[in-house]
């Protein structure tokens, strides 16, 4: 399949096998539901008054759903309407004799994506992060509680998670402040108060949640599967040191609510279909509520790259290459899980894979694992600068893709840069 439409040069991330979905305004134009299309976007709302999606059961009115500065409308009708809206898009995009191309003004349902501005996807009503890779958990285990004692006992037996913090996900390209709170560096003394020292990236995915489950009604893993909307690329920015002292007994909180960067990009789990693959082996055999029923693979092929731009330069430096297909817990897994309690889920809601490591070291999806908590320096290239953890004023840049026959894949970015923290 091609697209005739506008041109798609091969290398990129939004080709017409892609078509991901994200909230989008211009200059002229208020914030609305749009499709990305190789370097540019089609207006939804535009194409739904010339009668694209016209027929579609269940989409009762196409311009009122695309017409919302945010996805969670489209994203409560369900699979068979996200699958039928996408066929109706490819096959408008690849047929110059569809009847809607026969009428349609280009200017007026298309636009480049360099004179857009993206925001978050979705109204998130709720953010749960998860902590679903074995060797980002083995790795940070190992650091804190030893080799014999890396993994605690629940964690190959169910998907580890903690509920975050919703209002402080921000879409890529917005700065955040270095957090302030408690830290205590020297164990014999007390706790000191001021700007975190120790903060992080972490490699993350994340994934929407579309239609929801009624309170005290539990998902199948076939039905947690079909209530994925899509998935985008996220930073769960970590300030360490504030975490390692407040997180006993009951988990992380400020050390973690301060920023969550997403993409604005969500792909569909449609698009992601050809890039299946064997998740992790799973030694025990998880309960059958997190075992049973599907057939078709957990695993998704999804390469993970992350840069830093120190503020010392102009140039980006590879920290990790990683892929989504280490995850050990799938992501149907996670939300049947998370459901299985009766906890009723709600289109738009935001679950995080936790960071994503790799066997290897260029794999290990955060700084900490990168510097061994510190111990040691990391090296940015032929620069000559080093880091252990991030420095006020340094971008990180998160991208990924699958790569395809000819095409690929892909996210877009997640971009986000520290700014100093605020002075209290």
């Amino acid at each position: 399949m091609e697209c005739t439409f506008v041109s798609v040069s091969p290398l990129s991330d939004f080709p017409i096998q892609n078509l991901p979905f994200g909230v989008y305004s211009t200059s002229g134009n208020s914030a609305r539901v749009g499709v990305a299309i190789g370097d540019h976007v089609l207006d939804l709302s535009a194409l739904s008054t010339l009668g694209l999606f016209a027929g579609i059961d269940g989409l009762e009115s196409g311009y009122e759903v695309f017409s919302k500065p945010y996805l969670n409308d489209f994203m409560a009708l369900g699979r068979p309407v996200w699958r039928a809206v996408r066929k109706q898009l490819q096959e408008f995009l690849s047929n110059d004799r569809h009847p809607v191309r026969q009428q349609v003004d280009k200017s007026l349902v298309c636009v480049e994506l360099s004179k857009v501005t993206m925001h978050l996807p979705a109204k998130i009503g709720d953010y749960t992060d998860f902590y679903a890779s074995r060797e980002h958990a083995t790795n940070v285990g190992v650091m804190f509680r030893g080799k014999d004692n890396a993994l605690m006992p629940n964690w190959t037996h169910l998907p580890v998670g903690y509920h975050g913090r919703a209002s402080s996900v921000v879409v890529s390209g917005t700065p955040l402040h270095r957090p302030n709170g408690q830290r205590r560096p020297d164990a014999s003394k007390p706790p000191v108060f001021g700007p975190s020292v120790r903060l992080d990236y972490e490699l993350e995915m994340a994934f929407f949640v579309g239609p929801g489950n009624d309170l005290g009604s539990p998902m199948s893993l076939e039905e947690a599967e079909d209530c994925i909307f899509g998935v985008v690329l996220m930073n769960d920015w970590s300030a360490r040191d504030i975490q390692a002292w407040e997180y006993v007994p009951l988990g992380p909180f400020l050390g973690k609510n301060f920023g969550t960067t997403v993409s604005p990009w969500v792909v569909t789990m449609d698009a992601l279909e050809p890039f299946r693959v064997a998740q992790p082996l799973q030694d025990p055999t998880p309960l059958p509520y997190l075992s049973s029923g599907l057939g078709t693979p957990g695993g998704y092929d999804i390469s993970l790259e992350v840069h830093i731009k120190p503020h010392e330069g102009s140039e980006y430096h590879l920290l990790t290459k990683s892929n989504l297909k280490y995850m050990y817990w799938a992501l149907r897994q996670q939300l049947a899980h998370h459901s299985v309690s009766g906890c009723n889920m709600r289109p738009g809601d935001l679950c995080g894979t936790g960071t994503i490591s790799g066997p290897t070291e260029d794999s290990f999806g955060s700084m900490l694992e990168l510097s061994w908590s510190g111990q040691k320096d990391i090296s940015l290239g032929a620069s000559g600068v080093t880091r252990k953890f991030i420095d006020d004023n340094d971008v990180i840049r998160i991208t990924g893709h699958c790569q395809g026959d000819g095409f690929r894949i892909g996210f877009g970015e997640c971009v986000g840069q520290i700014l100093p923290a605020k002075h209290i």
